[in-house]
């Protein structure tokens, strides 16, 4: 039995046409964002390759529809940053709910703090989410009461827009004088 090289088993393993794939994926992974843009590539996520046909997540169906009337042109440029072309792009809903990948994303974070920012965002204000206390919640009516209470809290805490007197989140308020809803309704005038 001959023992043969490190150098020689890398270069082997680096030729094998899995390791070609897998390495092509990770450099699509990194350039998706720069491709496609920031906003759309956080409501997509590439799944793989197979046969030259990228398979992409979307999160809703308008994305996937969207995109696919757009496929061409991602394609030229996806085909100009990678090694091989891919000859065809699918959009579908259907693995979206995988977080398999998107744990890798590099725009997950950017998501993350875009909310954290969002005017309708509103702290848990329960007193029971605030002591990181989670009651047992198997049964589908404990589940909505333990919701409605916790909304109940929230809306009870929260101020009242001034044109509809409807409870609403401080960062709306502080943005548009007055809640989300009373805001596009002034805006589609």
């Amino acid at each position: 039995m001959s023992f043969k090289s490190l150098n020689h088993i890398l270069d082997s393993i680096e030729n094998q046409a899995a390791w070609q794939a897998q390495q092509e994926f990770k450099r699509l992974l990194k350039c998706w964002p720069e491709v496609v843009g920031v906003a759309v590539a956080a409501q997509t996520r590439p799944i793989s390759i197979s046969r030259g046909v990228l398979s992409v997540a979307t999160s809703g169906a308008a994305w996937a529809q969207t995109l696919t009337f757009e496929r061409q042109r991602i394609l030229q440029k996806l085909n100009a940053k990678l090694s091989s072309q891919l000859v065809d792009i699918r959009f579908s809903t259907a693995q979206w709910q995988n977080k398999s990948v998107s744990s890798r994303s590099p725009y997950a974070e950017e998501q993350s703090v875009t909310w954290q920012e969002h005017p309708s965002r509103v702290e848990g204000m329960s007193s029971a989410a605030l002591s990181g206390e989670k009651p047992e919640l198997k049964e589908p009516k404990a589940a909505f009461q333990h919701w409605e209470s916790v909304m109940r809290e929230r809306s009870h805490l929260s101020p009242l827009c001034p044109q509809c007197q409807c409870p609403t989140p401080p960062g709306e308020l502080q943005r548009w004088n007055v809640c989300a809803l009373c805001a596009v309704h002034k805006w589609q005038r």
